[in-house]
């Protein structure tokens, strides 16, 4: 767990930097618009259809920092990411971006806080 030691804000904008190059990379962009488009814009088909592969090439990158290769591994690091968007608005805005890959827009009302 030596990556553990030296893991900070700018090893985990690193690290997110590279999810977000290998998601554009032909092949996985290629994949992930097929899942898309195959999921429309129905939420549990987006979960399961995109979020799988999604979480695959998250966790292809994570392992090349240390991290675990599987599931464990990237809930680790998701733990670790979640602490340092508090106070640092580009590993924030970088998660985001992730998300918004397997997370289809939500339009709410505010004046009434219901779902559209």
């Amino acid at each position: 767990m030596s990556y553990l030691s030296n893991f900070n804000a700018e090893t985990g904008k690193t690290i997110l930097v590279d999810i977000l190059k290998t998601v554009n990379q032909p092949d996985n962009s290629k994949k992930l618009a097929e899942a898309k488009s195959n999921s429309g814009k129905e939420m549990i088909k987006m979960m399961q259809n995109v979020f799988p592969l999604v979480m695959q090439i998250q966790i292809e990158v994570i392992k090349d920092y240390g991290f675990p290769g599987n599931r464990e591994g990237l809930v680790q690091f998701e733990q670790i990411i979640r602490e340092f968007e508090r106070e640092e608005v580009d590993i924030a805005r970088l998660r985001a971006q992730i998300r918004s890959i397997y997370l289809p827009p939500i339009n709410i009302n505010s004046t009434n806080d219901v779902l559209i």
